[in-house]
């Protein structure tokens, strides 16, 4: 039986998900990570963050074997296959994509010869504190009951209890199938229904295969690129919390940010930002089913007062995302703390406001049928912005520090009143024109006058800073200024020259300033703009390069974190991570569109 505890790499990791709630798998066949019966809900399988005793799902071969595992096709179905001695034999795992029960199906095959397997049920519900009462039930189901969770697991191999764990060893021949089929209900009503592998695996196909036909790439992307768009743009989906359309930063909660260290989140709420770059990057390769359901999460998420915005929500627009450590993990690679619930909930960060803003504009722009109720908040917003754009803040990147006046911040209030602007010129209405264009020019005056250090030739992080950020990056893909402005020529090169790591960025130096200890990786998304504003300013050749290291960071599976160590190629953060693939896809669709016209897409 294999003991061990979680990988040592992030990058291990692949991803499974049925629109409800996702899985992570090692590359050994362990389930390390499940949160049932929602992204959000309490991990029943929590040993990524600490040991098999916190709760895992092992199913492998039982001595040395030869791995290889691949996704099939288009799908998020996940095929390992091991090769022993003696045979070989692969596991086809993935979550069920069905109306009703939740399934995870575990369907092993048996390809050549005859090899000897395991499994090793390990439920700990609670964030893998929680031991459940198990018992077998009949012939082929094991129930385990943990409060008001119930898990049933329904196979034909035989497996018995062993030291709280439910363990069993079987062979597989050529030609054979063994299915385990593991299901969710309520402790407190009736048993989940049995859920059929075949059935079930033929649905999940056809899911997968339906959604991947109605991507729509650049005809001018290359080749090589596009199943790197595709794969981002599946992961995207498998983030999503289908009944209300909201999608997740990241799978996962407090996969650090560099090993060892206390930069650990939970990622799996819905961003405010995150909707603006995700939203586009759906119209842009044609997904305007997904652009419409994350558009109407937002109208629903942030429906209220304005004063009362938050930069984050929960999957279906929960506002109450209280942050705790859970005290018994040890974190991965013992990085504590564990953290459940999100405090930067509760932060003022002034940027989103724009970027809600001129979502709701784009969306209209690019199509989408106008929600009824999107241009009164839209109205509602910018009026409070009107005086909100003067207050310091907590910035994108979340600081725990002191609020300051961040150039980012600013800039993109000045894309809300841009945009704005534009909408009541379509619109005939002189006077509102009038009025919102004053607004975006006084806040661009202002940056420009105050976020630009012209002694070092740069705009900085923050007003009176003398350092810079890789969020400045966007000044020029939104239209803030002209790429070929000297003030942001010089910025680029004082990004590149202060904050490039590895040839990767971070986002910014971890000085202290942000109330934090310790340092990070480099930042996915924040190369992934550099690519962007490489192509902006012609130097095409480096966009390429740097586009193509980027892709190559992914994992086996085409999976990216949030970071990723500069000195080591380790990935480090939350895992996947919707940022960093909106990034990929973003970004190849600026490359593509520079090869066919010369002039990549802004953002909005």
């Amino acid at each position: 039986m294999q003991t061990g505890s979680s990988p040592a790499s992030i990058s291990d990791y692949g991803l499974i998900a049925d629109g409800r709630s996702c899985a992570l798998i090692s590359r050994g066949g362990s389930i390390d990570w499940l949160c049932w019966p929602r992204l959000d809900s309490e991990a029943c399988f929590a040993a990524l963050l600490g040991s098999r005793d916190n709760g895992r799902w092992l199913i492998a071969p039982t001595g040395a074997a030869r791995t290889e595992r691949a996704y099939e096709d288009d799908t998020v179905i996940l095929v390992t296959t091991h090769e022993v001695e003696g045979g070989t034999a692969r596991v086809v795992d993935f979550m069920a994509m069905l109306n009703g029960t939740p399934a995870i199906i575990r369907r092993v095959e048996g390809l050549r010869g005859r090899v000897e397997m395991e499994c090793d049920l390990v439920i700990r519900a609670d964030y893998g504190r929680t031991v459940p009462w198990v018992e077998r039930v009949g012939e082929d189901e094991w129930h385990a009951i943990a409060g008001p969770d119930l898990f049933i697991l329904r196979t034909d191999v035989e497996l018995h209890g062993d030291d709280l764990h439910t363990v069993g060893v079987f062979e597989v021949a050529a030609g054979e199938i063994r299915d385990f089929v593991l299901t969710h209900g309520h402790s407190f009503g009736p048993a989940p229904d049995r859920v059929d592998a075949e059935d079930a695996l033929a649905a999940t196909r056809s899911y997968w295969d339906a959604f991947t036909d109605r991507i729509r790439l650049p005809s001018a992307m290359r080749p090589e690129w596009r199943a790197a768009v595709r794969r981002s743009l599946l992961t995207l989906k498998a983030l999503t919390y289908i009944p209300s359309g909201g999608i997740a930063a990241a799978a996962t909660t407090s996969l650090p940010e560099s090993l060892g260290g206390g930069r650990n989140w939970d990622y799996r709420f819905c961003w405010l930002r995150d909707s603006a770059f995700t939203l586009q990057a759906f119209l842009e390769t044609g997904l305007t089913r997904e652009a419409q359901a994350w558009r109407d999460w937002l109208i629903r998420a942030v429906a209220g007062s304005p004063e009362q915005l938050q930069v984050m929500y929960g999957l279906a627009g929960e506002r109450v995302l209280t942050e705790w450590v859970v005290d018994w993990l040890p974190g991965f690679a013992g990085s504590r703390p564990v953290r459940v619930g999100n405090a930067a909930a509760n932060q003022f960060q002034l940027d989103v406001y724009g970027e809600v803003a001129d979502v709701l504009a784009l969306a209209t722009r690019r199509g989408l049928p106008p929600h009824e109720r999107q241009e009164a908040y839209r109205q509602i917003i910018m009026e409070f912005l009107a005086t909100a754009w003067t207050e310091p803040d907590e910035g994108i990147w979340e600081i725990r520090g002191e609020p300051r006046h961040f150039v980012y911040s600013k800039v993109m209030a000045w894309v809300g009143f841009d945009h704005a602007a534009k909408a009541a010129e379509a619109a005939g209405d002189e006077d509102e024109r009038a009025r919102l264009r004053g607004i975006a020019e006084s806040i661009r005056d202002d940056v420009c006058e105050r976020g630009f250090n012209a002694r070092l030739g740069t705009f900085t992080q923050y007003y009176g800073s003398e350092t810079v950020d890789s969020s400045l990056l966007m000044l020029p893909l939104v239209g803030f200024l002209p790429p070929d402005d000297p003030r942001m020529t010089g910025t680029v090169a004082a990004i590149e020259r202060e904050l490039l790591q590895g040839g990767f960025l971070l986002r910014y130096q971890t000085d202290g300033h942000d109330g934090l200890d310790g340092h990070e990786g480099t930042f996915l998304l924040c190369s992934f703009w550099l690519v962007e504003v490489y192509a902006l300013q012609g130097r095409m050749e480096e966009a390429v390069t740097l586009f193509e290291r980027l892709v190559a960071v992914a994992n086996d599976l085409g999976l990216l974190a949030e970071e990723v160590d500069a000195e080591t190629g380790e990935m480090l953060g939350n895992f996947p991570q919707a940022f960093s693939h909106v990034g990929l896809v973003m970004a190849a669709i600026a490359l593509s569109r520079r090869r066919h016209n010369g002039t990549p897409p802004l953002h909005w």
